[in-house]
């Protein structure tokens, strides 16, 4: 559990956003276990999950982003049903996060699995935030698929910031892949830039591809440059199959 020292400001406020969230879309009361646990157990150990120590990127900020960015983009989703499985999803895509392990999108989406299903919420719910969650592994969600459009846009949003906020989380992720070696760390990366720069669109919500789109391309470029020339981090990955990478992998977007 997130404790005083290093418990986000925002905790309290977010503790409440999971449990609206929850409570808006779980069975009801009546058709629950009376051992069913407390919304609010969740959201301690969610949140605990994302205060942890070793973490640079995938903190706290980075689950708030995402979630506003969800909020932002809701209006692509299919309905109310929709923004909440993206919204719990955000929630758990990056809930298990390990930079030296594999497979960290797998494990959170099998958390998400076991902790909605206890939860109370529908088998059918709990698949569908799982499956989305399984999306960030790539970002390439399938045309039509406007669930895990807004998913990966919200997740890849970071790409599209600042000169300033690009630098900023570029330095973040690096510290957070620390371990894996200068050199090998800009040979994995350049690969997945050249990946991402080779992509028809990075965003797949028209929100995203009008006011990311550019930025994030002219961000990726810069960087690209600078790794070519021995110079800076990597802002989204790690030695080729060292890490997990950060928001973008070899594997997709």
């Amino acid at each position: 559990m997130a404790t005083p020292k290093n418990r986000h400001p925002a905790h309290d406020g977010l503790r409440e956003r999971w449990v609206r969230t929850l409570l808006a879309v779980r069975r009801p009361e009546a058709d629950l276990p009376a051992d069913t646990p407390s919304p609010y157990a969740y959201a301690d150990d969610l949140l605990a999950r994302w205060a942890e120590p070793h973490r640079r990127y995938h903190t706290t900020d980075h689950l708030i982003a995402v979630l506003d960015r969800v909020g932002l983009l809701s209006a692509h989703c299919s309905g109310p049903g929709e923004v909440a499985a993206v919204s719990l999803a955000a929630w758990f895509h990056d809930a298990v996060h390990l930079p030296d392990r594999s497979a960290n999108e797998e494990r959170s989406a099998r958390l998400a699995e076991r902790a909605l299903a206890e939860a109370g919420a529908s088998p059918a719910l709990a698949a569908e935030v799982a499956r989305l969650v399984r999306l960030t592994a790539g970002h390439d969600p399938a045309p039509g698929d406007t669930g895990g459009e807004v998913l990966c846009d919200a997740d890849l949003a970071v790409l599209a910031g600042s000169p300033q906020e690009y630098a900023a989380y570029a330095a973040a992720v690096r510290e957070e892949y620390g371990f894996v070696p200068d050199e090998a760390f800009r040979t994995g990366r350049a690969e997945v830039l050249r990946h991402l720069l080779g992509l028809p669109s990075l965003y797949r919500t028209r929100y995203g591809r009008e006011h990311w789109e550019h930025t994030a391309r002219r961000n990726l470029a810069t960087e690209l440059e600078l790794l070519s020339a021995g110079e800076g981090g990597g802002a989204d990955g790690g030695a080729s199959g060292a890490t997990d990478g950060g928001e973008a992998r070899s594997s997709g977007a």
